[in-house]
């Protein structure tokens, strides 16, 4: 298991001497308006939930996505995030090679390596800024059986075309596709880039709860693919995946869909704005090189005298924490990833930042 995910801002401070609190965390990728106001005001009016156990295969939640979404709750189940159903993935599909677009998510590649499946990786390259080659991933990808792709994929932020994934999907019937839409909802537009309505037989899509709401600690995520899948899936099925709480959460975020559709498009808009001033902030700058990204966080290449591990240690000094990506394969210590938070926040980033990397 990687320890190095980002997030570990208790460490940090107790390294410092300072509360969790008092970090500012862009090293976890989540919605920096988030939790949406009226969720968190929500929970607290029901926190006796946790009296009595929950629902033991979150019936309530699972249908209250499906109909938010328009798909059958036969082909919806409900994990303790995202990452429940990742490490089920090689043994419901009795995978035997599979295929990982990277540079990309590392529990992709854990979960293989946790039930002894052969793994490899198909790496895209910077000089197109790390956006995969579809055709040539069609003729690579047919000698697996299974393949997993992160759209729009974490670190590097670039979007794979839903039209495109389809293509794919649909160009190789006899492979099963992984597609991670956790970080869609960042994204202008997501409905038209999902796969979650396709269709597709040979498809498993996640849907995480945890990113664009800010709630990673109710550990809640989906799972949508076709019956004969989520068949398979149901014989690993543990009772009580998701607790009461998550539950409920789901049951509010899926039904009131106006505040939330609005608080999704505010995200976007917020997000969209402080992305053209961090690149603003660093074009044509010697030191460093932020790569376009359609979600949340930026992947940059450090290009001066720097290592991430430099760089992410000053910032450290500054409470500070963004992600070094040096254990992301693929990548290595010239690559740091930030996650957008508050104006003030990314302000004094960019500043840090322009200080350490001019010196």
């Amino acid at each position: 298991m990687i320890k190095g995910h980002g997030g570990n801002i208790y460490e940090l401070a107790q390294h410092l001497g300072c509360t969790p609190r008092e970090i500012f965390d862009m090293s976890s990728n989540v919605n920096p308006l988030g939790p949406p106001e009226g969720l968190i005001s929500y929970m607290v009016e029901n926190i006796d939930a946790v009296n009595a156990l929950p629902e033991v295969d979150a019936n309530r939640a699972v249908e209250a996505f499906a109909r938010r979404y328009d798909i059958d709750p036969d082909l919806v189940l409900a994990g303790n995030g995202t990452t429940q159903f990742i490490y089920t993935i090689p043994t419901a599909l009795e995978s035997r090679r599979v295929l990982i677009l990277g540079p990309t998510y590392s529990d992709y590649g854990d979960a293989c390596f946790m039930h002894g499946v052969s793994h490899s990786y198909l790496m895209a390259e910077e000089n197109s800024e790390f956006t995969p080659d579809i055709e040539y991933v069609e003729k690579y990808a047919a000698d697996f059986d299974t393949v997993f792709i992160c759209n729009p994929n974490n670190p590097t932020g670039t979007l794979i075309p839903g039209s495109r994934i389809e293509y794919l999907c649909k160009a190789l019937p006899q492979t099963r596709f992984v597609v991670d839409e956790s970080y869609l909802p960042f994204v202008s537009g997501a409905q038209s880039e999902s796969v979650l309505n396709a269709g597709l037989s040979n498809v498993i899509v996640l849907n995480s709860m945890s990113k664009i709401f800010r709630i990673p600690g109710l550990r809640i995520g989906f799972m949508v693919s076709s019956k004969e899948i989520v068949e398979r899936f149901l014989r690993y099925a543990l009772p009580w995946s998701a607790n009461s709480i998550a539950q409920l959460a789901v049951v509010y975020l899926m039904q009131n869909r106006e505040e939330i559709d609005a608080f999704i498009q505010s995200t976007r808009r917020f997000l969209e704005a402080e992305k053209r001033r961090f690149l603003a902030a660093f074009h044509g700058s010697a030191s460093i090189r932020p790569f376009p990204s359609r979600t949340s966080f930026v992947l940059a290449r450090l290009l001066g005298q720097f290592t991430a591990e430099q760089v992410c240690a000053f910032l450290a000094g500054h409470r500070i924490l963004i992600r070094n990506c040096s254990n992301f394969k693929g990548l290595n210590n010239r690559f740091i990833r930030v996650s957008f938070k508050t104006r003030d926040v990314n302000t004094m980033l960019e500043e840090k930042l322009l200080t350490m990397l001019n010196r």
